[in-house]
């Protein structure tokens, strides 16, 4: 059985993909900043195989031969690990730019020192994709298309410009050091709350469904179920012929949508009623998934499966 390195251990993603993989019998080693942190780690511990088969592994993705111990005789590598969302403000380049591209770059040359990796599986995003000026002329969006870094800029979307620029580096660095690599692009992800502290997106939805954001981000995006991207990542990670990139959405829907769904189903919460006046992000498009499809993923779960689950989740933890 195959033994795996997934990096952020404390994500939202891999929180999800650590179960899974010790659930299929994995061992598996999750990097964190602080493994001493049983605010944020303690849940990985409480999975159903961790006693036996999990380590955790401390591991910083600004410090550059971080990663080597945690990928030395692995056969596989998962890098998850990535800020989402900060504040655009003074620190944006200290606390998500830098992680992101430096952090790839930091896993990646540890993983072609460690001759025993067969190949690294590295989250992206459909932020990497869908950027661009000409973005409806171009859709459906498909693995060939890139986000435009210069658009980012205008319109700061700086996770988009971290993750375009990581992914690009990952490419260039997979080529030099004969890394076989493969790459998820999973759109705005959703679903159940594993951890005990929520993680930035859920916190996001969480405050557009309390009502406490003031206002809903103008964003037309895909969303996809996490157990759907934890699946991806598996047949990227198991089935010989991935290769590439591998995009992961499933409905494309404006926030307002989001909203209009939920309080039907969900009227007791105050949603958010005043849309962003931020403009970049609302661009319609839609996303052809027909590449990870043909690999063998099960259809995507729906919207009102994804935001089911991530309101029952909630509701049973006290959030909501």
């Amino acid at each position: 059985m195959p033994e795996y390195c997934v990096t952020g251990g404390t994500g939202f993603i891999a929180g999800h993909l650590v179960k899974s993989l010790l659930e299929n019998g994995h061992t598996v080693r999750a990097t964190v900043r602080d493994p001493g942190d049983e605010a944020k780690v303690g849940h990985l511990k409480e999975f159903k195989g961790a006693r036996e088969r999990l380590r955790i592994m401390k591991a910083d993705l600004m410090v550059e031969g971080s990663f080597d111990e945690a990928v030395r005789g692995v056969d596989g590598v998962f890098h998850t690990a990535s800020p989402v969302i900060v504040p655009y403000d003074d620190y944006v380049r200290a606390n998500l730019i830098d992680p992101c591209i430096k952090g790839t770059v930091n896993v990646l040359k540890s993983c072609a020192r460690a001759s025993g990796v067969k190949r690294v599986v590295h989250t992206s995003s459909c932020s990497a994709i869908r950027y661009r000026d000409d973005v409806q002329q171009v859709s459906p969006l498909n693995e060939s298309h890139w986000s435009d870094t210069e658009y980012c800029t205008c319109y700061n979307l700086w996770y988009a410009y971290a993750k375009t620029i990581a992914e690009t580096e990952a490419w260039k660095l997979a080529e030099q050091n004969g890394i076989d690599l493969v790459v998820v692009n999973p759109a705005f992800v959703v679903g159940p709350l594993l951890t005990r502290q929520p993680t930035s997106t859920l916190l996001l939805t969480l405050a557009i469904v309390k009502g406490s954001r003031g206002e809903y981000p103008n964003t037309t995006v895909g969303f996809v179920h996490v157990h759907d991207v934890v699946a991806a990542h598996v047949l990227a990670m198991e089935d010989k012929r991935a290769s590439g990139r591998l995009i992961c959405s499933s409905t494309v829907a404006h926030w307002s949508q989001i909203i209009e769904m939920l309080r039907a189903k969900y009227p007791q919460y105050p949603f958010e009623n005043k849309c962003s006046s931020q403009r970049g992000d609302d661009n319609p498009h839609s996303v052809d998934c027909g590449k990870i499809t043909e690999l063998g993923l099960p259809p995507l779960k729906s919207l009102e499966q994804m935001f089911d689950d991530f309101m029952k989740s909630f509701q049973d933890t006290g959030y909501l």
